[in-house]
């Protein structure tokens, strides 16, 4: 098994990882300024749409981290490059909050205002979804309508406990239309990996994938070849990774250790 800091790149999730609410997890900052100074590529990678890339860098610049938009990766700029490559000029109906929506219009997207004119449903996660929502999507997706999603995540971490994220607004859709979402965008989506390992310039088995979830970041890590690190501060405690068919190369209490492994 590779040394921890013996990788050219490193994908680090971000709630439940480097931080939890509005506050690091302990060693977080030391462990990427170490991975910083001995000149490892990183990419900060979030499956979470309700804040936008910008937001991200300012929190990351508030923990006193040297970190640029370009090394910060979310569902939305995937979202974006799918829908141009392969819904061109269809035009959309958008569950999600302004930060999504205002991301995609300002990068041409198109907004159906009736399910009939909608050729694609994007869902995210929107802390304000209702029956009005509900009965849109499922009226446009009975009249053809493609259905994405920008992630899978059916809880996010937060301080006080998970709170319910995109999962919860899937399941909603697909139990009202019977119609499962053609293509996630998000962890763990090979759109993700190859967004991110095109934005790395590096190969799989040179990166370690880092992050508290089995399902998404482990799961997107193996799939692709990578190293993986389950770290046990955010969703997956410490005995639920064993029955799982997911087997990460390592298991950590926390990013603290990747700084320590040298």
């Amino acid at each position: 098994m590779r040394n921890l800091q013996q990788y050219s790149a490193y994908i680090f999730d971000l709630d439940g990882t480097i931080y939890l609410g509005s506050d690091p997890i302990d060693g977080a900052v030391e462990t990427i300024q170490r991975l910083q100074s001995l000149g490892k590529k990183l990419l900060f990678l979030t499956n979470k749409t309700i804040d936008s890339r910008e937001a991200y860098l300012r929190k990351l610049h508030g923990f006193g981290l040297s970190v640029t938009l370009e090394e910060i990766l979310n569902p939305a700029l995937v979202t974006i490059h799918y829908l141009k490559r392969h819904h061109p000029g269809v035009k959309a109906y958008v569950i999600g909050e302004d930060i999504l929506k205002d991301e995609l219009r300002d990068n041409g997207i198109v907004f159906a205002d009736t399910p009939d004119e909608t050729g694609v449903v994007v869902i995210s996660w929107d802390r304000n979804f209702h029956y009005d929502h509900l009965d849109f999507a499922y009226q446009a997706i009975k009249r053809g309508a493609s259905v994405i999603a920008t992630h899978p995540d059916r809880t996010c971490p937060m301080p006080g406990g998970e709170i319910p994220d995109c999962g919860a607004m899937i399941g909603a859709i697909e139990g009202a239309s019977g119609i499962k979402v053609d293509i996630v965008m998000g962890k763990p989506s090979s759109l993700t990996t190859e967004t991110a390992l095109h934005l790395l310039n590096v190969e799989a088995k040179d990166c370690l994938m880092t992050g508290d979830r089995l399902e998404t970041d482990i799961r997107m890590g193996q799939m692709a070849g990578m190293g993986t690190a389950l770290v046990l501060t955010g969703v997956t405690g410490a005995d639920d990774w064993k029955g799982s068919d997911v087997k990460p190369t390592y298991v950590l209490q926390s990013v603290w250790e990747i700084g320590q492994a040298g």
